[in-house]
C-alpha cells in the first residue's frame, strides 16, 4: 500500500494489483528479501508513472539517452514546448477538428472515418447488378422494403444473416 498511495486516486488499486502480480512473478523463480521486494515495488511504481506520462503527454523519455534529455531540458527555456526537437515526441490530433475538403466544405474529421462494418443499404437496394445474382428471397425482401411494408420475423432474420455475411466479406 505504501507505493500504491503514490499513484493517482483512480489508479491506486490497479497499481497495487500490478505490484502484487510483479512480486508473485519474481517470487516463482527465487526467494526474495524484504529489500528486494521494496526495490521491485519501486520499479513497478516508476514504470506506472512512465506509462502515465507517455500516455498523457505523447512522450516516452524513459528510453532516451542522457544527452537527448539534456537537449530537451535546454530547449525548455527557448520555446513554448520543450520537446520540439525530440524524436520521440508524438503530436495528437483532435478527432473533432474541422477539415476542408476539395470542394471547400467544412466537416469534422470524425465524419470522414469509414466504418468497415457499415453497409450502404440504399446502394444495396438500388444496385441492379447485385440483385441480378441475388437469391429470389432477397429480391422479395428488397421489394417489400422499397414499398415500405413490414418484414416478418423470418425475413428479418434472413436479412440479418445476409448482412453479417456481406460485412465479413467487406472486412476480410
Amino acid at each position: 500500500m505504501r507505493f500504491a498511495i503514490k499513484a493517482l486516486t483512480d489508479d491506486r488499486e490497479d497499481l497495487l494489483h500490478d505490484i502484487i502480480e510483479g512480486l508473485a512473478g519474481v517470487a516463482e523463480h527465487k526467494t526474495l528479501s524484504e529489500a528486494a521486494m521494496y526495490r521491485i515495488a519501486e520499479h513497478i511504481k516508476d514504470h506506472y508513472w512512465y506509462k502515465h506520462y507517455a500516455y498523457h503527454n505523447g512522450l516516452d523519455c524513459q528510453h532516451c539517452s542522457k544527452a537527448q534529455r539534456a537537449k530537451c531540458r535546454a530547449n525548455w527555456a527557448y520555446s513554448d514546448w520543450a520537446y520540439c526537437d525530440c524524436h520521440r515526441a508524438i503530436t495528437l490530433e483532435s478527432i473533432n477538428q474541422p477539415i476542408i475538403d476539395s470542394e471547400g466544405n467544412i466537416t469534422e474529421l470524425a465524419e470522414l472515418i469509414a466504418d468497415d462494418r457499415a453497409l450502404d443499404l440504399a446502394e444495396w437496394l438500388d444496385a441492379k447488378t447485385f440483385l441480378i445474382g441475388a437469391p429470389i428471397r432477397l429480391k422479395q425482401i428488397a421489394r417489400k422494403l422499397n414499398k415500405g411494408d413490414t418484414l416478418s420475423h423470418t425475413e428479418r432474420n434472413y436479412l440479418y444473416k445476409l448482412r453479417k455475411k456481406e460485412q465479413k466479406a467487406l472486412v476480410g
